[in-house]
């Protein structure tokens, strides 16, 4: 065999070799993080055949990070356009979703999410983006912790009164402030009064979130009094309900005390709390 022959079979051999090698690096990391229910699927192992970029020395894959090291981000299902929001979620045994909207407040947010801590319980944050943006260390800790931030608008406006192109603007500037500041780009909105039309929705659906109204309107915004609060959420409560109620907007001094009362009774009765989720791909 001529010597020009051997030099090319052995280039094939090592360019084997490498893709060889890295399928079976991002196998390990499937298996690592196979575990996981809330982990996006790890991206498949490379085809055979010719490859894009130079083929690598037979062990340089073993220096490169598994497949799992990198920050992933799963996609979430195409959203429809619906015509009415969602007031309520079918799930298995008391499970019910706690939400607060127009903050997040340097004095109210961070004693409604150490109640929460106490308990070990998630909740959904609807944020208003020039609360946010005052307030970023807030939404980090909210993500810290394990729960949801969804998109209320940056400035709380009456979204039935503005232009399509207004209520765009509304919706995208304060999504850009969640993903940075809080990781990933919210999945929920909700309307402010619960005023949606076909421009909302339609919206809303074009950059991919839900529109997540409630079940349950503990009437904190009109503040009744703490004892008012703990009664309507406590007789309001049943399986898949959400409840709305606030942690910026005013004094939420009585929001922050009904949490405190019911939130341990609901969970003696046997009522769980959880997040709203969505299919990804």
């Amino acid at each position: 065999m001529q010597k020009d022959e051997l030099l090319t079979r052995r280039r094939a051999l090592l360019a084997g070799a490498a893709v060889l090698g890295a399928a079976g690096a991002a196998g390990t990391a499937g298996l690592l993080f196979s575990g996981s229910s809330d982990s996006p699927a790890p991206p498949a192992a490379p085809a055979a055949g010719p490859q894009a970029h130079s083929a690598l020395k037979p062990d340089a894959y073993r220096l490169q990070p598994l497949t799992g090291d990198a920050p992933q981000r799963a996609l979430p299902l195409p959203t429809t356009v619906r015509h009415a929001p969602i007031l309520r979620f079918s799930g298995r045994g008391n499970t019910m979703l706690l939400t607060f909207d127009d903050g997040p407040n340097p004095e109210y947010t961070p004693r409604i999410l150490d109640t929460l801590a106490k308990y070990d319980i998630r909740a959904t944050f609807m944020v208003c983006g020039e609360m946010a943006d005052w307030n970023r260390d807030l939404l980090a800790r909210m993500a810290d912790e394990g729960h949801v931030v969804g998109n209320h608008t940056w400035t709380h406006p009456l979204l039935t009164r503005l232009t399509r192109r207004k209520i765009r603007d509304e919706l995208e500037s304060t999504s850009d402030l969640i993903e940075k500041t809080y990781g990933e780009r919210p999945l929920w909105f909700r309307a402010p009064y619960g005023a949606w039309n076909r421009n909302v929705f339609q919206l809303n659906a074009e950059m991919g979130m839900e529109p997540l109204a409630w079940t349950v309107d503990s009437l904190d915004w009109t503040t009744p009094g703490t004892g008012a609060i703990v009664r309507r959420v406590e007789r309001g409560a049943a399986p898949g309900v959400v409840v709305l109620s606030h942690d910026a907007g005013g004094d939420r001094t009585q929001t922050v005390g009904a949490l405190r009362r019911y939130l341990p009774r609901l969970l003696d009765e046997g009522y769980r709390f959880t997040v709203p989720r969505r299919n990804y791909t």
